[in-house]
């Protein structure tokens, strides 16, 4: 019988695509099964559980899985990663974490970790540069006659603001490089404020995509036949997808950092890999991809 993933799903569409994107990158048939915590003590009671090495398979809900046999169960993110374990056991499979499970024991089959974790030497953990994540281009933006300049507006988290003016100056000095010899395309996303969205808007480019009007995700696109791409820095998922797939040059306009974090770690040690150039007012094409399904071959040999 060919190989089958069970994929545990906490509802975040950032770590649900991270497992998914395993399971396309290998060619494996999957199912994705929805788990949560059945007690508001669940989650503490599974950190102490595991530390004891003791599985109980009542302390979160878990979808019925539609298949009887898997070869890999797999989960991303602090609610799933429990019941990664126990739902293994209990099916003789083997237990994936995507991400470094802060907090558990690091003794699932593999553990896919990124490297600005800064994730220990074990047998059983593999490092990637980036976030797993496989991109498809869905023909939402079709290829210009003039160079296409792609920009990606994200939007704020625990680790960065998104001012007006900044946005603003950005946007205004993309337009003065590109706007008489490309075709300039735009997109924001689910968290960009309000008033992020209105400037962008009112720029008039050649392509916009204003997500809160219109629920579609052209970066894919963008990605396959831009010369180049901006993304601002607040999301990793973006920024990987970004260095990994397509030919463009990849640019992050960085943001207001409201803390130290791993975010900019990440960004810096790609830009040290030449795969990224951290805007400083000068433009630089560095367009070298991480190979994920070249490493996952390696892993999964």
């Amino acid at each position: 019988m060919s190989e089958r993933m069970l994929i545990l799903s906490d509802g975040r569409a950032g770590h649900e695509s991270q497992s998914v994107a395993l399971a396309k990158h290998l060619g494996m048939a999957y199912d994705v099964c929805s788990v949560e915590p059945r007690f508001g003590w669940s989650k503490a009671a599974a950190l102490l559980l595991d530390r004891l090495g003791v599985k109980l398979s009542g302390l979160f809900s878990v979808e019925k899985p539609p298949q009887p046999s898997y070869s890999y169960v797999v989960g991303a993110g602090s609610t799933t990663y429990y019941p990664v374990k126990v739902l293994a056991k209990r099916l003789g499979a083997k237990s994936v974490a995507m991400m470094l499970p802060k907090g558990f024991r690091y003794d699932f089959d593999l553990i896919l970790a990124q490297g600005h974790d800064d994730p220990p030497k074990q047998p059983n953990i593999k490092t990637l540069p980036v976030n797993l994540t496989y991109v498809q281009p869905q023909g939402i933006f079709q290829k210009a006659q003039k160079p296409v300049v792609g920009i990606v507006i994200g939007g704020e988290n625990d680790t960065y603001s998104m001012s007006k003016g900044r946005i603003e100056a950005f946007l205004d000095e993309i337009t003065a490089r590109y706007k008489e010899s490309h075709t300039i395309a735009v997109t924001t996303s689910p968290r960009t404020p309000k008033q992020i969205e209105a400037l962008v808007a009112s720029y008039g480019f050649d392509y916009t995509l204003i997500y809160s009007e219109r629920q579609e995700n052209p970066i894919p696109d963008f990605l396959a036949v831009a010369e180049v791409v901006f993304v601002t820095a607040d999301s990793t998922s973006m920024i990987s997808e970004a260095v990994s797939f397509g030919k463009s040059a990849v640019i992050v306009l960085p943001l207001e950092a409201q803390k130290e974090s791993k975010h900019q770690n990440f960004i810096e040690m790609l830009e040290r890999g030449e795969y990224l150039h951290i805007y400083d007012g000068s433009i630089k094409y560095r367009s070298r991809k991480v190979d994920l399904l070249r490493a996952l071959k390696k892993v999964f040999a």
